[in-house]
């Protein structure tokens, strides 16, 4: 999702899966948030729908194609996420998309690891889908490298947060707060700036 850039592309339709293959996809996402990466094999996911794991094979390719079917569903759900909560923002777009974007996360870490850590399948994914996905970082920020920067933001406090790697009795609704609050100067900055 770092790839923020000028446009407004388009949301791109999910790839075409039959019902079995979606039904494999939803046990391997429940299985992944219950079990971790670790925890997602072939096995256990076989198990988990009550069949032997090679006819898992029939459907999907391996454990490389079964977690980018689980990439692009989390950046597809992140994505309508981001921009729903950009487009109905009151007055605080950049508070509303850390909003959403931690909210995700946390109701999804383990999907949210998978997307953000690690390899990536960026030259597997459904074209323009990571694009689309960040593209409310830009909108909100209106440059590329501030869109960077926020998304950088919220990516590590986001990661720091799930790791409860803060200090105990951090007030993390402040931290979340004070980011906004800053971006928010950055960007009028930046806008004022233009004006001059």
């Amino acid at each position: 999702m770092t790839g923020a850039v000028a446009g407004s592309p388009s949301r791109p339709l999910p790839r075409e899966r039959n019902a079995r293959v979606r039904e494999i996809v939803d046990a391997a996402r429940g299985l992944l948030e219950a079990s971790g990466s670790e925890g997602l094999t072939m096995r256990r996911l076989g198990q988990a729908l009550g069949i032997r794991a090679p006819s898992l094979y029939k459907h999907l390719s391996g454990r490389p194609a079964l977690e980018l079917a689980l990439v692009e569903t989390g950046l597809d759900e992140t994505g309508v996420a981001l921009h729903r909560a950009v487009a109905t923002s009151a007055g605080d777009p950049i508070g509303s998309l850390l909003g959403a974007y931690r909210a995700m996360g946390l109701a999804n870490p383990e999907l949210y690891r998978l997307i953000t850590t690690g390899t990536f399948p960026r030259t597997e994914l459904l074209p323009g889908l990571e694009a689309w996905a960040g593209q409310p970082f830009y909108r909100v920020m209106g440059e590329p490298y501030l869109a960077q920067a926020l998304w950088s933001f919220a990516h590590g406090t986001l990661i720091l947060e799930l790791d409860r790697r803060f200090l105990k009795g951090s007030d993390l609704d402040r931290t979340w707060r004070a980011g906004a609050e800053a971006f928010t100067a950055a960007r009028l900055g930046l806008v004022s700036g233009l004006a001059l």
